[in-house]
């Protein structure tokens, strides 16, 4: 019997949770082989990378048309490797575009093959329409936020709520001492940290981090404070410094986590980050930009009225969202003093903030996904 699983995430928050997943599988059954599409962090664990997340770094409708040709030859050597494998069992991180795409070629190639959507996209958000591919290729999700299993079940979609993995990283996540992170980088120790996360790919960043800097200069001016940009492990950190003639600041790669802790305020690009940052109580301005094409594509299918998670889970919006042509320095800078000259507004966002994990709770989301999926495997076996 073949104990190959094949295991697709296609960006730098499906590789932290694909991650904490294998090795809550390995745990379980150390023979499975793991391969597929993930970064540095499941390849850690064990995984054997097929293609790195680096070569997947798609942003939106128009982004992916033009990269179509690389995509279709990424899902042939796929295919070809479940043949060739004789995989049993395969796990969809995320990603959205590409592995609803995939399932569809996967399920029409070997319709016994078992399907599990981990992180499953926010359908709830962009319609029904995706439901009801979930529902026809996956014979379970397994999702992070508790409000997805009541939509899912009500679709009479196999669904499970197993806690979201970002409670389990940052519980266990080993932080390290303000002092320590300003003697390793250089940090003035009398000053406050303005924190900026541009995103994890070079395209978001190059559409963010330009107003952003500017708006955060003004910031650090008038607030006395100092600029730090969380660089996400995958991109170069020179990336910043040449898409600005601004040098006042610092960029730190592979300390996000104690940067959110230690920092004041955060100006962050709409994604797990938000999350990440309301989950540690920081403060921010949520900024989204991407192509007219997209943006006029998704205005059109988007369903809700907030597009940071923290505001979401939250159900009202507690941080401020700018968005598209908003995104400009002026309305950063607007924004983020507005709050951070208002100390009474700034404790209250802080103890709003605090409500997102007493929603989420304190389930173990890597372990309850693996004793799910391992479930799945076993019956086949069996079979």
């Amino acid at each position: 019997m073949s104990n190959n699983v094949l295991i697709i995430a296609g960006e730098a928050s499906g590789d932290l949770h694909g991650a904490s997943l294998i090795r809550e599988l390995n745990k379980l059954d150390s023979s499975l082989k793991i391969f597929g599409i993930g970064g540095n962090k499941m390849q850690a664990e064990g995984m054997e990378l097929i293609f790195h997340i680096d070569k997947m770094a798609f942003l939106g409708f128009v982004e992916v048309i033009k990269h179509l040709s690389f995509i279709k030859k990424i899902q042939a050597r796929l295919l070809d490797e479940i043949q060739k494998r004789k995989v049993k069992h395969v796990i969809l991180i995320d990603y959205p575009g590409f592995n609803l795409s995939i399932a569809k070629k996967i399920k029409t190639l070997k319709p016994e093959l078992k399907l599990t959507y981990y992180i499953t996209p926010q359908v709830w958000a962009w319609g029904k329409g995706r439901v009801k591919k979930i529902k026809k290729y996956f014979d379970k999700v397994l999702v992070v936020f508790p409000f997805e299993e009541k939509f899912f079940k009500e679709k009479n979609v196999q669904c499970e709520y197993v806690g979201h993995p970002l409670i389990e990283e940052i519980n266990n996540y080993e932080f390290i001492s303000r002092n320590l992170l300003n003697n390793k980088f250089d940090l003035d120790p009398e000053k406050e940290i303005l924190l900026i996360l541009a995103g994890s790919r070079k395209q978001e960043v190059k559409s963010i981090f330009p107003e952003t800097i500017k708006a955060a200069e003004k910031i650090s001016d008038d607030m006395g404070m100092q600029i730090v940009v969380a660089c996400a492990e995958n991109l170069d950190e020179n990336i910043f410094y040449d898409l600005t003639e601004l040098k006042n600041f610092k960029v730190i790669k592979n300390y996000t986590y104690d940067l959110l802790k230690h920092s004041k305020f955060g100006i962050i690009k709409s994604g797990t980050s938000t999350l990440e940052a309301g989950l540690l109580k920081l403060p921010m301005v949520i900024v989204y930009k991407t192509s007219w094409l997209t943006y006029i594509i998704g205005k059109t299918l988007v369903k809700i009225s907030n597009i940071g998670m923290t505001n979401i889970i939250l159900e009202e919006q507690v941080v401020p969202e700018l968005i598209q042509s908003d995104a400009n320095a002026d309305r950063i800078y607007d924004e983020a003093k507005g709050i951070l000259s208002d100390e009474d507004l700034y404790e209250n966002i802080k103890i709003r903030l605090g409500r997102i994990k007493e929603i989420l709770g304190e389930k173990n989301a890597p372990r309850n996904a693996a004793k799910s999926i391992y479930s799945i495997i076993n019956e086949h076996k069996a079979s």
